[in-house]
Formats: C-alpha cells, sequence, structure tokens
C-alpha cells in the first residue's frame, strides 16, 4: 500500500429492485426522489455538500428492501472541484511534519474506538452483514490506522555506502493527490486501509466508496475532521463509471489504490496506466482448501464452513472450492448440514448467522451459479 503512495527521489425479500439500473444511472433520465429519503452527501474542502446532479442512485437495506438513501452520480464539475481542493491542500499538507501527522492518527484510532459501535450499525443497514462481522470490519480497519500511527519509521528513508568516500541517499516524499476506489463488501476496513496511510504520508486522497454502501466512509470523513485532517486533505465524491473513469483521468491524480472485481479492477488498471498513474488493483480470488484425513474434523468443518459462508461468502477471500483427500470425501453430509444449520437474518438479531446478500440481483446470481453446478451433476 505504501509504496503506491510515495516516490523516491442479498435478502430473502423477491422483489426486484432498479439497483443494477440504477448503478449505470448516467445512462438514464433523473429519478423522481422519494419525500423524507436523505441524500448522501459529497465530502469537499471540510464540507458535506449537497449534489447538484439530477441522475441519483437508490440505496437500499439489504435485509428489508425499504429504500434508506440516495447517492449522487457526483457531476464533473464536483469531480474537478474535488481534485482542485485536494492538489490545493496537498501542496500545504507535505509541509508538515511527520510527528504532526502521526498525531492526527493517533487521535482518529482513538475516535474511531470511540464510535466503532455506531460505524457498526451502519454497516448492518447498509450492507447488511452481521453486528459482529460488522465490529470486526471496523477492527481490521483500526488496524490500519494503527500501522500508520507507527509510520515514521518506514518514512525516514535510507543510506548506503557504495564505495568509498560515496554515499547514496534515498527520501520517501509524498506523490500528491492519489485516489482511493471501495467496494460494498467491507465498507469500513477497505476505506481505512487507504486514507490513514496515504494522509500520514503526506499525501492528500480523493475517495469513492461504493455506491450500494457509503455511509460508513462518511462517518470516518467526520472523524478525520475531528482528528485534524486539514480541509480539503481527505475529499469524498460518489457514483460509478462516470466517476472511476474521471479518476483514471485526472491528471491530477497520481495513483489510485483500488479493491474490488476483476472486470473493474483490469478496467481501472488500463485506464489508470495508460494515464501515467500507479495503480494498486487488488482484485477477486479462487480460494481453495485441502482437507486431509489427519486433519481435526471437527475444527476443520467449522474452519471450512466460517471461510465459505462467513459474510455470506461476499469477500474476496471465501473458500469457494474445496478438496477432499481420502476418507474425508465422508465428512461431506455433515458439512451440508452445517450450512442448513446456519440461520440467514437481519444482522443486528443476536442469533443471526449469515446477513443477506447486497442486492436482490446478487441473490438471483447465486442461485443460478448452485442451480448450473445441479445441472452438472453437484
Amino acid at each position: 500500500m505504501l509504496s503506491s503512495l510515495l516516490k523516491t527521489t442479498s435478502s430473502s425479500i423477491q422483489r426486484t429492485t432498479p439497483f443494477a439500473r440504477r448503478a449505470f444511472s448516467t445512462q438514464f433520465p433523473a429519478l423522481q426522489r422519494v419525500a423524507g429519503v436523505e441524500t448522501v452527501k459529497n465530502y469537499i474542502n471540510g464540507k458535506f455538500t449537497e449534489s447538484k446532479t439530477d441522475k441519483w442512485i437508490e440505496l437500499y437495506n439489504p435485509a428489508t428492501q425499504d429504500l434508506i438513501g440516495y447517492v449522487p452520480e457526483t457531476t464533473p464539475e464536483e469531480l474537478k472541484e474535488a481534485t482542485d481542493t485536494a492538489a490545493a491542500a496537498a501542496k500545504e499538507w507535505k509541509k508538515t511534519t511527520v510527528l504532526a501527522r502521526q498525531r492526527v492518527m493517533m487521535d482518529l484510532q482513538y475516535l474511531i474506538r470511540r464510535d466503532q459501535d455506531a460505524i457498526a450499525e451502519n454497516i448492518v443497514q447498509e450492507q447488511g452483514k452481521t453486528f459482529a462481522d460488522a465490529k470486526g470490519d471496523v477492527f481490521r480497519g483500526l488496524q490500519v490506522v494503527e500501522q500508520a500511527c507507527a509510520l515514521t519509521n518506514m518514512l525516514m528513508g535510507e543510506k548506503l555506502t557504495v564505495a568509498k568516500d560515496m554515499e547514496t541517499y534515498m527520501y520517501r516524499e509524498p506523490l500528491g493527490v492519489v485516489a482511493g476506489i471501495c467496494p460494498f463488501n467491507f465498507p469500513a476496513m477497505i476505506p481505512l486501509w487507504m486514507f490513514p496511510l496515504a494522509i500520514a504520508a503526506g499525501n492528500s486522497i480523493v475517495m469513492k466508496p461504493s455506491e450500494r454502501d457509503p455511509g460508513a466512509m462518511m462517518m470516518l470523513a467526520k472523524l478525520a475532521a475531528e482528528a485534524g485532517v486539514p480541509d480539503g486533505v481527505l475529499n469524498i465524491v460518489h457514483g460509478s463509471v462516470d466517476c472511476v473513469n474521471y479518476i483514471c483521468d485526472e491528471p491530477q491524480i497520481k495513483a489510485i489504490s483500488f479493491v474490488g472485481s476483476d472486470k473493474a479492477g483490469e478496467h481501472i488498471y488500463t485506464r489508470g496506466n495508460a494515464n501515467g498513474k500507479r495503480v494498486q488493483a487488488n482484485l477477486g480470488a479462487k480460494n481453495h482448501a485441502v482437507l486431509l484425513p489427519d486433519a481435526n474434523k471437527q475444527s476443520a468443518l467449522n474452519a471450512i464452513a466460517g471461510a465459505a459462508f462467513g459474510a455470506a461468502g461476499q469477500r474476496c477471500m471465501a473458500l469457494s472450492t474445496l478438496v477432499c483427500v481420502g476418507e474425508t470425501k465422508d465428512w461431506l453430509p455433515e458439512l451440508a448440514q452445517r450450512a442448513r444449520e446456519l440461520k440467514v437474518g437481519y444482522g443486528m438479531e443476536p442469533d443471526t448467522d449469515v446477513g443477506p446478500l447486497i442486492t436482490v440481483q446478487s441473490k438471483q446470481r447465486v442461485e443460478r451459479l448452485i442451480q448450473s453446478g445441479v445441472d452438472e451433476g453437484a
């Protein structure tokens, strides 16, 4: 992560929502918004501002399918304002001492600890995972903020004696403006992978959280301001394809950190590199487990069930393939029974094991995958 920021020298309710269509809503006319439903704001130059767009993405609670918000397709003018603001702020922020930036990160980690339950509750409402999983989401991100607190040693640079009376020095300097593009499955952890390290290293950053669950990032922005992150150093914009393409094309943005799908990652990596940017793209994976006969049976089955079905399988490291060796194939009925016993429900209910998938369309896709396996003889 640090090398990209520095330079050397679904729900059980069967109601079809328009989410998939609205995710590319620049192709469609403006929505008729429902009165009383809140809109998600942009965060530019230290202020939460209502977008002037007429194109909005509908935000649903995955467990209830209630409409809980509208996310803007941030306009080109607002995107430009965000990057111009970040560029201006970067010129001053890079002049601060690393110890001053470290102090901001120390305050930020304290504030996240203070508000971690509130952030986790927002994740349950927008992403759908259980409250326990949501708290883990926040905690794993908090660990990266703690790493940012210890970044001072990593920014010291190096000195190497290469010959008699000759030494080589390497200094680490901020790149300037960087950007983060986040997926839906970890709405706190993954933004916290990005902006604390970028800011601690002396950069300013433009963040684009997932349009499916932006609330956690907005709460983190409030905490960042409270911790002392100056106006313009952290900016947040929203949207889908057009917003991503702007980030890839904007010359003031020097590096992009992305986590998400293979298709989106390949597009961002290719387009960003073509525009001279450093691009860090963490994509999906095909994860395998090998079950050997000498394994502790109960421990192994519990671990496999958790790896495969935790977070409703919505994580890049979810287990998708199990290779059973020898007699372990006879353990499969017990593994299937563990899956059947998992309770799917609302994430704030204490006895819920697995929350819903993020959208109805995601649930339908998983059902098609399951049916294809059955059709092929599974």
